[in-house]
């Protein structure tokens, strides 16, 4: 057998251990904790407070960027649902990549994912930490921010059954929230509210459906998929499953509904109350629009679930750095010592925990530039993964065709698929458009750019040698 026959049956054995342990632990991942999984990592910060900035560029329009958001996501999740029914191995749309187009692939799509995430989540524990900060003013806000990165990595630790329940009652808190702010804001417009009259279309009345034109409304689709981000979840966690070929599926068709459900709702009530030209991202939305109807003493709350809603995003995340780094542990791009065969990823979380505090000194020790010019890499980072996800199934397709054990998930393939590739490498060319998100283009592009360089320079060259011992 010659090198690379070695190599693909080593690591084939590799991955059929990780995936016999993980599907001992705690009896799997369900529906359910899936899809409580999926939503612990995308209803965060990008919604509760990011949304601002979508709703206020593309004015009533929003309505429409997040439905097509959503639209989106549902052809992203079904492609990669495909590929994870036909094999739910760990490395998820990291290996499938891999397969599709060769080993610097996989390696580039594993690191760039990595890095990009572990900073966006260093920078989320600073962001907890500043709104802690006033509830414990005796912690300076470093010390803070490492306390929460510790307490998020040891809950980790603890194994999946805990993680699942944990972030179950988590994502139950923020979408209670958004649905609570949903029947609230319906109440004030409907005119429910004591002292306060029926508010008809409220801020709707007279108001342009582009006030920024069309460019307002791609502009605002980076932030509306940011608010989307972190749904990949389900394919990393897909080899902790119960049964995949039906668990996962069902659990993107949940994850798809309560979040386009969610989400347009939200909006809709929100653009009655409140005129977008008002919205600012120092603010959160929710928080604007309960106080335009009245409802002052319900917005001190959305304080608390914002905390709420990014450590549960944080829980969530590093679970998936964790499954990332031991897949490219696995495949021999990362230290040795990361390959495990237990279920769940524990050394992985802990080299990705120690990135994340390492972001977090950094946030404090670069200048501030500096800082914000890596970070704004962690956007890139996902649209990427999602950009290489749809190219990967149009081969996945055309070669291995549609899951052994399931029927295929998306509807109109190849035209659905090239036409989400297209939306989403437009949106990812269209981050300058965005105020603050032009250096997130170059950041990731520079990611992108050293690893395959890394690959070019130090895989390549150790599996030459591979090769010539092997002869």
């Amino acid at each position: 057998m010659d090198a690379a026959g070695t190599l693909a049956e080593a690591r084939s054995r590799r991955e059929d251990a990780v995936r016999a342990s993980a599907g001992e632990e705690a009896g799997g991942f369900t529906t359910w904790t899936l899809t409580t999984l999926a939503l612990g990592t995308v209803v965060g910060g990008s919604f509760f407070l990011g949304s601002a900035i979508a709703i206020r560029a593309a004015g009533p329009a929003s309505l429409v960027a997040f439905l097509l958001g959503g639209a989106l996501v549902y052809i992203i999740l079904s492609a990669l649902s495909e590929m994870t029914v036909a094999d739910p191995t760990p490395g998820a749309f990291r290996t499938y990549a891999e397969r599709a187009y060769g080993p610097w692939a996989g390696f580039v799509v594993g690191w760039v994912y990595w890095t990009g995430l572990a900073l966006a989540m260093s920078s989320e524990a600073t962001a907890v930490a500043v709104l802690l900060r006033g509830w414990v003013p005796w912690l300076e806000q470093p010390a803070l921010a490492t306390l929460i990165v510790l307490g998020v990595t040891g809950v980790n630790l603890l194994g999946t059954g805990l993680l699942a329940r944990l972030e179950a009652g988590l994502a139950g808190v923020k979408v209670l929230a958004v649905l609570a702010f949903i029947i609230l804001g319906a109440a004030a417009i409907a005119g429910w509210v004591p002292g306060r009259p029926a508010l008809g279309l409220g801020a709707l009345a007279g108001a342009p459906l582009l006030p920024h034109g069309i460019g307002g409304l791609l502009g605002s689709m980076l932030i509306v998929m940011f608010s989307y981000a972190g749904f990949e979840i389900i394919g990393l966690a897909a080899p902790q499953a119960r049964e995949p070929h039906r668990t996962v599926p069902r659990a993107i068709l949940w994850t798809i509904l309560s979040l386009t459900g969610l989400y347009t709702a939200a909006v809709a009530v929100l653009l009655v109350l409140v005129p977008t030209e008002s919205l600012t991202p120092e603010l959160s939305p929710l928080v604007a629009g309960l106080r335009a109807g009245g409802l002052g003493w319900a917005a001190g709350a959305v304080g608390g679930v914002l905390v709420v809603a990014i450590l549960s995003t944080m829980l969530a995340a590093l679970f998936g750095l964790g499954q990332m780094v031991r897949s490219l542990a696995a495949e021999g791009y990362g230290p040795a010592w990361l390959r495990e065969e237990g279920g769940h990823p524990r050394r992985g979380i802990l080299l990705s925990a120690g990135a994340m505090l390492a972001g977090v000194s950094l946030s404090y020790l670069l200048p501030r530039q500096v800082y914000l010019f890596l970070v704004s890499s962690g956007g890139f980072a996902l649209l990427f993964v999602y950009a290489v996800i749809l190219a990967t199934h149009l081969r996945h397709r055309r070669t291995v065709g549609c899951p052994p054990r399931g029927r295929c998930q998306l509807p109109g393939y190849p035209y659905t698929t090239w036409a989400a590739l297209v939306a989403v490498v437009g949106i990812l060319l269209g981050m300058p458009l965005v105020p603050g998100q032009g250096a997130g283009l170059a950041a990731g592009l520079l990611l992108v750019a050293l690893y395959g360089l890394a690959y070019w320079i130090g895989v390549r060259r150790r599996r030459g040698e591979a090769g010539a011992e092997a002869d």
